[in-house]
């Protein structure tokens, strides 16, 4: 795989309501209200490199996704899924086609105090960011604990929005888990069914097949999720999307994260108890390793999943 370029903040640039500036001339107020409400939306995308060539992963997907959480937050910022996506393809263009990690945000960009968005400016920022390994130095498994703080749920916020809000709850679970010595958070939902980590969906593995919680946990439907359960089905490997009790965690022969910055991160070890052999599985293993391929546009039937720049 090629190295990062690597982008000091001199020359890195932000696309920023239509234009690009240097990244340290994007600013804006303190007072502004997403930043006190945290009412921006956002999205995660990755751009990989490989054989002289950039592939930006899934892209019309994260585009679709940024638009329906605009919808459920009923914020109107002007662009169209085209226009998006045109906008991310030129920022990474923009930073040198290399690996990123993209950044698309919108955001009430009105420094006013008051809850109140009505006729507040929205403004959207595209930025990428190199990226490497999410969990660096755990590329052989994480140690997860099971939290304390629930996963948030419709009643009480929009669960399938990337809403910047939301993220606070994952934000806490996440800080409560590395102050026990752990890597990771894992929540239940409010029912207390296992729902998903801090910023990941989650998979187990059991007697050959994958299980992972269903829409029913309140999980966000995750874009690598999705793409581990279409790798899954041309494997032959059973997929089960159902209600996960926190005693099957103890008992799987294996479990993974996904996510687009975590990629397939195994999990070695929950609330003290080991997994298997306390290794990546052999299952874990081989869905990680067609993932590779697939972003990086070597799976023919998934190719269309990669935008190359």
């Amino acid at each position: 795989m090629a190295r990062n370029k690597s982008l000091s903040k001199r020359d890195s640039y932000i696309w920023f309501d239509g234009r690009f500036m240097k990244s340290e001339a994007a600013h804006v107020n303190v007072l502004t209200h997403s930043l006190q409400y945290g009412t921006g939306i956002f999205e995660g995308i990755r751009s990989f490199s490989y054989n002289n060539r950039t592939s930006i992963f899934r892209l019309r997907e994260h585009a679709e996704r940024f638009i329906n959480t605009a919808k459920i937050c009923n914020m109107k910022f002007g662009l169209n899924r085209s226009q998006i996506e045109k906008a991310i393809i030129d920022t990474v263009r923009k930073n040198g086609s290399s690996e990123f990690y993209i950044r698309p945000f919108a955001f009430y960009n009105d420094s006013h105090i008051g809850l109140s968005v009505e006729g507040k400016k929205v403004s959207t920022i595209i930025a990428a960011v190199p990226f490497g390994a999410y969990f660096a130095g755990k590329e052989k498994g994480l140690r997860c604990g099971i939290s304390s703080w629930r996963r948030i749920n419709p009643a009480i916020l929009p669960t399938e929005a990337k809403l910047s809000g939301n993220y606070a709850n994952s934000l806490l679970a996440s800080m409560e888990a590395k102050a026990s010595g752990y890597d990771e958070a894992i929540l239940l939902s409010q029912e207390g069914f296992v729902a998903e980590g801090a910023a990941e969906n989650i998979f187990l593995v059991q007697n050959g097949k994958l299980v992972t919680p269903s829409k029913e946990a309140d999980i966000l439907m995750g874009i690598t999720r999705d793409t581990v359960i279409k790798l899954a089905e041309t494997m032959a490997i059973t997929v089960e999307e159902r209600e996960v009790h926190r005693e099957e965690l103890y008992t799987s022969d294996e479990a993974f994260f996904t996510g687009t910055a975590a990629g397939i991160a195994p999990i070695t070890h929950i609330d003290g108890r080991k997994l298997g052999n306390g290794n990546a599985g052999a299952i874990t293993s081989s869905l990680a390793a067609n993932y590779a391929k697939a972003v990086h546009g070597e799976l023919e039937m998934f190719k269309n999943w990669c935008t190359f720049v």
